[in-house]
């Protein structure tokens, strides 16, 4: 066994040894032995993937391990790639979480799944075969459930959720399974060697990529498939949103690409025209409902939402130029993509572990009713910040790399792509431009409503830092952002080896992030940019103080005319600093609002209260899913009537459906 398989079993190890000590350590240790074990499993198997990265390959057959088949791993430097990701955000989670759960979540059976969480999110991109793969999925849908039920009892939201996900997760794990069985019983294996020399006709492939897309799309958080990301997230325990949200998402991403790219070796345009759809539309319709949201951890659900499309944009791209005859562009999406992927863990784990101290501090997610916390938590505050001016795609955060990328490799795409690209990469380019403007607006709304300004309630003007340990985790992550912004030359080349599994003898990305793309050359220092940023902040800042200055001195001497000073109820609010936006997309979110006025007793002339209701509800869920469900309900009131309490009947039941299938298998064979 070399480095890579040592380190990838030594991180399995660590979570079995995790969940052991959750389920027989002493209350007093038990948070800090299954946290740290956690934690180590985490660093393994980050350790593994960066091994896998740098050029290792790792395969292992155990025979033993499940029936029939046994189960196969392999670590390539795509599944590497992805191992890196969930094992780094599993450090910070963990770490965070060790203080995040001190009072309420160190019972013995949530702090043992947590770790199984983990093993099950580093098996997905290891599994070699369809069963393997399979079960893993299934492990990693299972105790992520058990992990956002954990405060089932509290409140109703939590089962509401809890039912949502359930649904929504394992009808994509059907969708998945149709879709590899009938690509294993066409290749004549299940290993993902026998599927890669799979002569498949063109109508089984097609079938096969559409089933494995829409499963891979549900875990993802693609529209139509989203809506369970926006309630889940939000009710989960706040370290567990981020292993969700920055690891758990993206196997839905990994999936495609190793499928649809790698097993299924491409497929013509429209497939990937299709990603590239369905991704442009979740970055628009995810950052639009953020941006309108005060519910602080819905926000940041629908911005991963967001972030997902923006990767599926870059695989779908992919795919496409690499259908057309473009594999320089199509390197370059698929490496841009990849490095998204990256770059939102970073950032995605330090805004949610944010979002998980100030929910710790105050009780409150709801930004309308917080403000204030620059003073009382200004440790987290600055975290925050961070994690949002990254999440913004602006210079210098992370994500403005991969967001650059990937508009390169759609704008150099026009010209040789076809009738198809020339109508559908500016399209795209127009949305990515579009989805990253409201995702400035959404994070100043954020950050600035919930962390500046005077507190909106009790509990904000309450508020007080929390543990080091939690602030540990979190300024972890923020380093991976600083890391990731200031020198991404360290990790695209090692992307660069995972974009080559499946684009063989291809590099377009070296150097200072030069791009050489048919004679064109490009370059961007995100170095350079973090500096002069960094002293233009400065400059600015030194005015700024300056001015104010100025400005008390005179105002010390003006008169108010009687107003008194500012109180929080003259501030913003996150609903009415929206409220533009809101105007502006009325057709898309179709908002909703009511006013209930009361008179008085005396007279109905005589208001005593009124009471503006408003609310943006999520309109796919509405006009899709609702009728849905209305319709799956009525079938059910409707078929009562078959359950009579008969033994008789029930098994002519089953006789009836048993022949039914015998003749389809008959007709089918």
């Amino acid at each position: 066994m070399n480095l890579v398989g040592t380190l990838f079993v030594a991180s399995l190890s660590c979570c079995a040894l995790a969940a052991a000590a959750a389920l027989t350590a002493p209350a007093k240790a038990r948070l800090w032995l299954a946290g740290l074990c956690t934690a180590a499993a985490g660093a393994c198997g980050a350790a593994a993937g960066v091994a896998a990265l740098a050029g290792q390959s790792w395969s292992a057959w155990l025979p033993g391990l499940l029936p029939l088949a046994g189960a196969r791993l392999a670590l390539d430097p795509l599944s590497g790639a992805f191992v890196v990701v969930t094992g780094t955000v599993a450090v910070c989670a963990a770490i965070h979480g060790i203080g995040y759960c001190r009072h309420s979540l160190d019972g013995r059976v949530f702090q043992a799944v947590l770790p199984v969480f983990v093993a099950s999110m580093l098996l997905v991109p290891a599994a070699a075969s369809v069963s393997t793969f399979l079960l893993a999925w299934e492990l990693m849908a299972v105790s992520s459930l058990l992990l956002v039920l954990a405060e089932h009892r509290r409140n109703t939201s939590v089962r509401r959720a809890g039912l949502w996900y359930a649904v929504m997760t394992h009808l994509g794990l059907v969708a998945i399974l149709v879709g590899l069985v009938a690509f294993a019983a066409g290749a004549g294996g299940e290993s993902f060697a026998q599927l890669r020399e799979a002569g498949l006709p063109p109508a089984v492939k097609t079938v096969v990529f559409l089933t494995t897309l829409a499963g891979f799309a549900s875990k993802a958080g693609i529209v139509p498939l989203h809506v369970w990301l926006p309630r889940a997230h939000p009710e989960a325990p706040s370290h567990v949103s981020a292993l969700m949200s920055a690891a758990m998402v993206n196997m839905g991403a990994y999936g495609v690409v190793r499928v649809g790219l790698d097993l299924l070796h491409g497929g013509p345009a429209w497939w990937w025209l299709l990603v590239l759809a369905a991704g442009a539309v979740s970055a628009l319709y995810g950052i639009l409902q953020a941006a309108v949201s005060s519910d602080l951890k819905r926000l940041l659900g629908y911005s991963t939402t967001e972030n997902l499309g923006l990767v599926m944009v870059g695989v779908g791209a992919a795919g496409f130029l690499a259908a057309t005859g473009i594999p320089v562009l199509a390197t370059l999406a698929l490496a841009a993509a990849l490095l998204h992927v990256v770059n939102h863990a970073a950032f995605k784990t330090t805004l949610f572990l944010s979002a998980g101290s100030v929910l710790y501090a105050t009780g409150v997610r709801d930004l309308d009713a917080l403000g204030g916390l620059r003073d009382r938590m200004p440790y987290t505050t600055a975290l925050f910040a961070a994690g949002a001016l990254c999440a913004s795609a602006l210079p210098p955060g992370n994500a403005f790399v991969s967001e650059w990328l990937l508009l390169q490799s759609l704008i150099h795409a026009v010209p040789g792509s076809g009738v198809a690209g020339a109508v559908t990469m500016p399209l795209a380019v127009g949305m990515i431009a579009l989805s990253a403007g409201l995702a400035v607006a959404t994070f100043v709304k954020a950050f600035g409503v919930g962390f500046l300004a005077r507190p909106r309630s009790a509990e904000a003007g309450r508020a007080e830092e929390v543990p080091p340990v939690m602030l540990g985790g979190t300024a972890l992550a923020v380093a991976c952002c600083v890391a990731l912004a200031v020198a991404p030359t360290v990790v695209v080349p090692a992307l660069g080896r995972a974009v080559a599994v499946v684009f063989p003898g291809r590099d377009v990305v070296r150097g200072e992030l030069t791009l050489r793309l048919a004679g064109v050359s490009g370059g961007v220092s995100p170095l350079l940019i973090a500096v002069a940023l960094l002293v233009s902040v400065m400059a600015v800042l030194v005015l700024v103080r300056v001015a104010a200055t100025r400005r008390a001195r005179r105002a010390a001497r003006l008169w108010d005319c009687g107003a008194g000073p500012m109180s929080a109820r003259m501030e913003y609010t996150a609903t009415s600093f929206a409220e533009p936006l809101q105007r502006v997309f009325d057709n898309v979110l179709a908002p909703e609002s009511d006013v209930d006025v009361t008179p008085m007793k005396e007279s109905a002339y005589l208001v005593e209260r009124v009471r503006f209701h408003a609310r943006v509800p999520d309109r796919i869920e509405h006009r899709l899913y609702d009728p849905l469900i209305a319709a799956a309900a009525a079938v059910g009131r409707r078929a009562r009537v078959l359950a009579t309490g008969s033994v008789h009947r029930y098994l002519g039941y089953g006789f009836w459906a048993l022949a039914g299938a015998l003749v389809v298998l008959v007709v089918l064979w």
